[in-house]
């Protein structure tokens, strides 16, 4: 089979670069932070052998996409009319949308607020969760020495400057510390930070990487982000309370599209109450098919278990196919 092809498309009044493969039913992939298209490199094969047209963006602010200065510019809306402007560019009425990370969200409420367009939805390790009466970063872990990761990315330039001083080493470590190899307590760094030590303390990679990353792999988020920075996936994170106040108006609505649930056992980016979220999902996911919890697995669950991950998501596109 043929590789992915390139294209720039103009989306919501912005160029954004996508990677695509196949013919058939439009499944669009999301991507989250320190990633880009490259994050589901196995899914794009995958996907278009089963016979569906798979097309992963470079999400708002990364990769050869543009980048707006402005962080009100990162809003969960804009990012569902990235979604949005995405299919209509493609040419298409209705695609199955797949998020993982940040991308979850954004996959999560484009089909629950655009059930017309996107006719299912797949989160990969952040499960759909309903709006909270609190700001969310009022309810955020924080101590005397230590805060959660998402207080930690709200200071523009305080993250930047600490991953942007070496983006290979950022990347590296980042993706072992998070993921399901590295030893317990290895990534509660990046989840807690301490105050003195930054996102990145304690999170080191071994010489030898594990088998599902690359040296290679490293290099092309490295060079990525070498050459846009860290910014655009940061502001994502600086409108979590704007976005907390532009969905209100939506807070009972539930995802009423088929939906899959994928994440790994030892996830360690989780954020306060997840097991009750993920226990409680259906009754905010009605249609939830499956829930399905890779044993060993860590946060970049299509990355480190392409085959279950490709599976999965097959079975189920083909459930309502």
């Amino acid at each position: 089979m043929s590789d992915p092809t390139f294209r720039t498309v103009e989306v919501n009044g912005i160029h954004m670069h996508i990677a695509e493969q196949g013919t058939g039913p439009l499944v669009l992939l999301c991507h989250g932070l320190p990633e880009s298209w490259y994050s589901w490199r196995h899914q794009l094969r995958a996907l278009a052998a089963a016979g569906f047209r798979a097309v992963a963006p470079d999400m708002r602010g990364y990769g050869q996409t543009d980048q707006p200065q402005a962080i009100d510019q990162y809003t969960i809306l804009h990012l569902l009319g990235d979604a949005v402007g995405l299919v209509d560019a493609l040419g298409v009425e209705q695609a199955v949308i797949v998020g993982h990370d940040w991308g979850g969200p954004v996959a999560w409420h484009s089909a629950r607020l655009r059930p017309d367009r996107f006719r299912a939805v797949i989160g990969l390790s952040s499960p759909y969760t309903a709006r909270r009466i609190a700001r969310p970063s009022t309810v955020m872990p924080l101590t005397a020495d230590t805060q959660f990761y998402q207080l930690y990315f709200q200071k523009p330039s305080v993250a930047e400057a600490e991953l942007e001083r070496d983006p290979r080493a950022s990347v590296r470590n980042i993706f072992y510390a998070a993921s399901g190899e590295a030893p317990r307590g290895t990534g509660a760094s990046l989840v807690m930070v301490p105050r003195v030590g930054g996102f990145l303390h304690g999170a080191a990679a071994p010489a030898t990487l594990p088998a599902w990353l690359s040296e290679a792999d490293v290099d092309f988020y490295a060079s990525e982000f070498q050459r846009t920075g860290f910014c655009g996936g940061l502001n994502w994170y600086r409108n979590i309370d704007r976005n907390w106040e532009l969905l209100a108006a939506f807070a009972d609505m539930p995802v009423t599209v088929p939906a899959l649930y994928i994440a790994g056992d030892r996830d360690v980016v989780n954020f306060p109450r997840m097991d009750e979220h993920i226990a409680n999902l259906k009754r905010h996911v009605p249609r939830l098919a499956e829930t399905v919890i890779l044993s060993g697995c860590g946060h970049w669950t299509q990355q480190e278990r392409p085959r279950e991950v490709n599976d999965a998501m097959i079975g189920f596109l083909r459930s309502f196919a």
